[in-house]
């Protein structure tokens, strides 16, 4: 698949604001981010909110006819790209009343705004998710086509998030240990989820001509594939990088996104040097850019068949 710039960022960005949120309404209701008080609190979360509105911004940027994204919001039963419009909506009002509770409060948690965080939390969830199914129910891509999509997404979302909420935490005076600890077992999980999926696509799946003709005793060559014109098809869905690039991204995965933030947040513990954390959000945020370009790069969709490729 042709790895669109703004579905990139929309992907990484809302991951990553959604799951700061998530994880700062958690630690709020469990007692609170430790050293962080309401004005820290408060600044996690709208740094969240930016973050997931400016993701959510960029993804109108790949549409068509942006003026007609409005019709997303009416397929809700059978589209889960319309649950994710519906769900990320819903999230705004709720975070918003939270955020106000924080505000008229000074840090305190009412009632209301424990419902209006946890509410808040639980869409940002669902957002997260949809977002990852979107591409998960497509059978037309196998690489697309599995739990470990939408499970890849929630958990490289709440790491990042954790990352960040370690740097803000930082730089509003608190203590670090507790966050940075989370971002650290996160960090772990998503990496082993990453590499799982990485082995998965790496395995020969899904079909192939021959497959798609019901002929298995002998390799079929078509003699004649599909038009090799500029067409939407040829942009969209032939795209193809090489090995080497791949292979070199994905080193750059593994280190940027999962490895040296792991290691700068393990110094950040034992040597209590602010700039590591500072630095680790930018280092994790490069790491999923490369990795998202990659999830679409190496997706094959089996239109490709039509044109001659063997397998998808």
């Amino acid at each position: 698949m042709h790895p669109a710039l703004s579905v990139i960022f929309f992907t990484v960005a809302s991951g990553a604001g959604f799951g700061l949120v998530m994880l700062t309404i958690s630690l709020h209701l469990l007692g609170g981010v430790p050293g962080m008080g309401g004005s820290g609190t408060l600044a996690a979360i709208i740094v969240g909110v930016l973050l997931a509105t400016l993701g959510l911004l960029a993804s109108t940027l790949h549409l068509a006819n942006p003026k007609n994204a409005w019709r997303a919001f009416f397929r809700f039963r059978t589209s889960w790209l319309s649950r994710e419009a519906v769900f990320s909506v819903l999230f705004y009002p709720c975070v918003m009343l939270y955020a106000l509770g924080l505000w008229l409060s000074g840090g305190e948690l009412a009632w209301w705004s424990a419902i209006a965080g946890t509410l808040a939390m639980l869409l940002a969830l669902a957002t997260v998710f949809t977002t990852g199914m979107i591409y998960a129910s497509l059978r037309t891509i196998p690489q697309w086509n599995s739990p470990l999509v939408p499970a890849n997404y929630l958990l490289l979302g709440l790491a990042s998030g954790a990352v960040l909420l370690t740097a803000l935490t930082v730089a509003f005076g608190g203590s670090a240990e507790i966050v940075a600890i989370l971002a650290l077992g996160l960090l772990v999980i998503a990496g082993i989820a990453k590499s799982v999926y990485y082995f998965w696509i790496g395995k020969p799946q899904g079909p192939t001509i021959n497959t798609a003709l019901g002929i298995t005793r002998s390799r079929i060559k078509m003699l004649e594939p599909g038009q090799s014109s500029d067409s939407f098809l040829n942009r969209e869905f032939s795209f193809q990088a090489a090995a080497e690039r791949i292979r070199q991204l994905r080193l750059v995965v593994h280190l940027c996104g999962f490895i040296l933030p792991f290691v700068m947040l393990v110094m950040l513990l034992r040597t209590d040097v602010a700039i590591l954390a500072l630095l680790a959000p930018l280092v994790v945020i490069g790491g999923l850019l490369a990795e998202r370009w990659l999830f679409f790069a190496e997706a094959r969709h089996v239109v490709n068949l039509y044109y001659g490729r063997q397998q998808c």
